[in-house]
């Protein structure tokens, strides 16, 4: 009789983020996708927002452009917040996407095309890089003599509008949204940060605006400034960003810049803090 014996199961392949405490510091409602990313990696994912997403003062420079719509030849936006602001204005003023009908659209990458395109418009250009330089330059041939509508948060670069009125085109800015800092967060930053056992190994960063709330929250006596060894409760955190715009304000606020991902997108941040495959502990 020929005894079988069950083949031992193979060995559990560890995940490239095992181990690995990750802070992210997003704004709440749009936290889930960078985190459910990191997890799946093997991450434990911390989330403490950098950044909360208000309306803004006033909507009527808004809502005066949006019921003039089509006085404008292209549309121009520069996140998922600032589609979720313009679409909820035009249905609350009953405005259709018929509006939008003979409206070239731009979108600043893949997150804010798809939030586009999830209503039911086309989008005609996505730069190659998603950068403001990059908006503009994909838009150079196409805008002299043409009004644009760009609707974006309260603070923002001034690139778009100014490159692009230099190339001949008539820019009307107006403000969809705002970011502010959270303040509830600055007694869990400052705690977690404290203490080694939950200090996180890395920290993520998805924009300019969420360094700056950073170093406010973080606040002087806490060390936000470049590295000195054995003083800051960062000294030991990799500092992990979504581009290079984010990784010069990271660097002009005298914070380095550990990892930084090649793709300017979640996804793209994800593989990057993936690949760096840092060491748990540090």
């Amino acid at each position: 009789m020929i005894s079988r014996t069950k083949p031992r199961p193979s060995p559990k392949t560890k995940l490239p983020l095992s181990g690995q405490r990750i802070l992210v510091g997003r704004a709440p409602h749009q936290a889930s996708a960078l985190s459910t990313g990191l997890r799946e990696l093997g991450a434990k994912v911390v989330e403490i927002p950098f950044i909360e997403i208000r309306k803004p003062r006033s909507y009527q420079p808004l809502d005066s452009a949006l019921k003039n719509l089509p006085a404008y030849d292209w549309l121009i936006l520069t996140s998922a917040n600032g589609v979720d602001a313009v679409w909820e204005r035009l249905h609350k003023l009953r405005l259709t996407k018929k509006r939008l009908k003979y409206l070239k659209v731009a979108a600043i990458g893949p997150a804010t095309r798809k939030a586009i395109e999830k209503r039911g418009v086309k989008v005609d250009v996505v730069p190659e890089e998603y950068v403001a330089e990059s908006v503009v330059e994909s838009l150079r041939d196409q805008v002299a003599g043409k009004r644009v509508l760009l609707a974006r948060a309260r603070v923002a670069r001034d690139v778009i509008p100014r490159e692009l009125r230099k190339l001949g085109a008539k820019v009307d800015v107006v403000e969809a949204y705002e970011t502010v800092i959270p303040q509830s967060s600055r007694t869990r930053l400052r705690t977690i940060l404290k203490d080694p056992k939950r200090r996180p190994d890395v920290i993520t960063f998805t924009s300019s605006s969420t360094v700056r709330n950073f170093v406010t929250l973080l606040g002087k006596n806490m060390g936000s400034g470049r590295r000195q060894r054995g003083t800051s409760p960062i000294q030991a955190i990799r500092l992990a960003s979504i581009g290079p715009i984010t990784s010069s304000t990271l660097r002009e606020l005298g914070l380095p810049v550990d990892i930084e991902a090649t793709q300017y997108t979640i996804p793209g941040l994800i593989k990057a803090i993936s690949l760096a495959n840092v060491e748990p502990g540090r």
